[in-house]
């Protein structure tokens, strides 16, 4: 593929058939000009306010919203678009042929240089926002695709912030993809299986079930698994695509979890169901 980026990266990877490399969503040509409509992201607009923080990130904006700031463990709406300084662009939810992409807050879904810039942000905003290399992919690269030491430009709307589809002792679940004839509920009848990618706020997808194809499958009854996870899978059906807030109390509490969770942090579960069917 000519494009791979954080956000793409995951909605691809967790739509792929795990038996397979083939993923279920194509290749697309970057938005073309249709008559006089032109992608908003594409608009030539002044710049309004610029922010140049202490760490080389530099925010400008294009138009200020007038809604709430953005906060960890909260999914935007984003309309976006990441390019290299000589134009080219390695991200995007165009490129999914999606209007937009479900952002959780705070976990570093495309590393930790997004979620510093997205804290000064507000629902509504229109941004672009300058990366150093530093906050981008650093000396990591993608032979033929992203040199290493590359910076990176954002061009960014925040849509809109996505009301949890369910919320159990302070775990919330967002369901943004679901079959609906699927109808069998995942309960203490049942078993799920499940493909997961497992973040906390210091270290991303610590635990990727996907990379190896070895999806979980549990049981209510099952002993030492996150109690949160447990009750926000409670109604889950097969082929659900869902991104899961679980707090620290709901989790591992002050005690943490080996050296991949620290003391008091919060998880976050990008979840596939594959399956709920009857013990």
């Amino acid at each position: 593929m000519k494009w791979i980026g954080g956000l793409i990266a995951l909605f691809v990877l967790a739509s792929c058939d795990p038996t397979g490399t083939e993923p279920k969503v194509k290749e697309v040509d970057q938005p073309k000009i249709e008559g006089e409509k032109i992608s908003k992201l594409d608009q030539n607009l002044q710049v309004r306010d610029t922010l140049k923080m202490n760490n080389g990130i530099t925010i400008r904006w294009f138009k200020h919203g007038a809604g709430e700031g953005l906060v960890r463990g909260s999914v935007y709406f984003l309309d976006f678009k990441v390019m290299l300084d000589n134009g080219d662009v390695i991200d995007g939810n165009h490129l999914l042929k999606k209007d937009s992409i479900p952002f959780p807050m705070g976990f570093q879904m495309q590393g930790k240089g997004w979620d510093l810039a997205l804290a000064q942000l507000k629902l509504g905003d229109y941004v672009e926002i300058f990366l150093p290399s530093k906050w981008a992919r650093g000396d990591k690269e993608i032979k033929g695709l992203i040199p290493a030491n590359s910076n990176n430009t954002i061009k960014l709307r925040v849509l809109n912030k996505m009301k949890p589809t369910r919320v159990v002792d302070g775990s919330k679940v967002w369901v943004f993809e679901e079959n609906k004839e699927n109808k069998l509920l995942f309960d203490d009848e049942e078993k799920i299986t499940f493909h997961t990618m497992i973040s906390t706020p210091s270290k991303p997808r610590y635990v990727n079930t996907f990379a190896k194809n070895q999806p979980f499958e549990l049981k209510l009854e099952d002993y030492g698994t996150v109690p949160g996870l447990k009750k926000a899978l409670i109604n889950a059906k097969s082929s659900d695509r869902m991104l899961i807030y679980v707090p620290s109390r709901e989790a591992y509490g002050n005690k943490g979890y080996l050296d991949v969770v620290k003391p008091n942090e919060d998880l976050l579960f990008n979840v596939m169901v594959m399956d709920v069917v009857k013990k």
